[in-house]
């Protein structure tokens, strides 16, 4: 079982690999392809010996990267909004009768923990005009409702009481919770989205995690949709380490087998390594780039857009 923290199912899989021989992980189907300017990876979680390997559930994990995500501009947003409107309808398909309930995760006070709280306020609802008209079924929406329940900081409540509570109410078809996550890598973080069919911890991208939103508990699908907007100290120390012993070799005269020795060392054994040096003084720190405000509101957009296309046949794109 894998102990770094990562939310994201694909670092996971990256994690493991590096660890052993064969490459292959049981219980783990593995698959990736390329697109212009974006890669997709699946990682499908199809056993319990895989779930405990990853220490993820069983499910299917659809990651896109694509670095167009850093850039503020109309032409790279509705590209990679098209991209994941094309990965959400392979997920959640065309059927046009089923009931959605988005629930946006994280406190909207924290930037960093905004995202789904922002997404949610750009989401096409449509549940209240199924109803005040009577409908069923119609040829360009679905019905969508939508609900940003807040952290137990903020209301004393626990998310999955709140989603529990609503999902009982209104009957929803399926569940699509949004939320920040939390990478290894820092070039992961805002560029990544990951898709999983397996559910989500509320919490979970700062190491707090709260009762999982899944099938198991709610009793109906779930689709959970994130992106890792903030990486914890000990990663960020692990990757600048790793630029530093790459310099330093470069320029070393006669100390290549001490740094040598140094990039011998597995990612999950310098992690800890770390990790155990920042404790004694309190410096598990998560860590956010400083432009996080605005990117933060581009990812909202993107992830709203892509839910709405993929929701919605009739959604008129700007």
């Amino acid at each position: 079982m894998i102990n770094i923290r990562t939310d994201l199912a694909l670092e996971a899989s990256e994690v493991v690999q590096e660890s052993q021989e064969p490459k292959e992980i049981p219980g783990v189907k593995l698959d990736k392809k390329e697109l212009d300017n974006a890669t997709v990876t699946i990682v499908e979680i199809i056993n319990e010996q895989g779930a405990e390997i990853m220490n993820k559930g069983i499910g299917k994990y659809v990651t896109l990267e694509s670095n167009l995500m850093k850039f503020d501009d109309d032409e790279s947003r509705e590209e990679v909004i098209t991209y994941l409107k094309d990965e959400l309808v392979d997920i959640l398909g065309t059927d046009k009768t089923k009931k959605t309930l988005v629930i946006g995760l994280g406190n909207w006070n924290i930037t960093s923990d905004a995202l789904g709280p922002k997404s949610v306020s750009k989401t096409l609802v449509t549940r209240h005009i199924f109803k005040n008209y009577n409908k069923d079924y119609d040829d360009d929406f679905t019905e969508v409702s939508a609900l940003s329940p807040g952290v137990m900081g903020l209301t004393g409540i626990e998310t999955s009481e709140t989603v529990k509570s609503l999902v009982d109410r209104i009957k929803p078809d399926r569940v699509i919770a949004i939320d920040a996550l939390a990478s290894r890598k820092m070039e992961r973080v805002n560029q990544t989205i990951q898709i999983s069919t397996a559910g989500i911890s509320p919490g979970g991208g700062v190491g707090n995690k709260r009762k999982a939103l899944n099938k198991e508990y709610l009793g109906v699908d779930v689709i959970a949709i994130g992106v890792p907007t903030v990486v914890d100290a000990a990663t960020l120390t692990s990757d600048v380490l790793d630029l530093a012993i790459d310099n330093l070799i470069n320029q070393s005269e006669g100390a290549d087998n001490f740094y040598n020795m140094l990039k011998t060392l597995k990612e999950e054994e310098k992690y800890h390594l770390i990790k155990e040096s920042l404790e004694p003084y309190d410096k598990n720190l998560i860590v956010t780039p400083k432009d996080i405000d605005e990117t933060i509101e581009n990812l909202s957009i993107i992830i709203s857009e892509g839910l709405n296309r993929s929701l919605h046949p009739g959604r008129i794109t700007k």
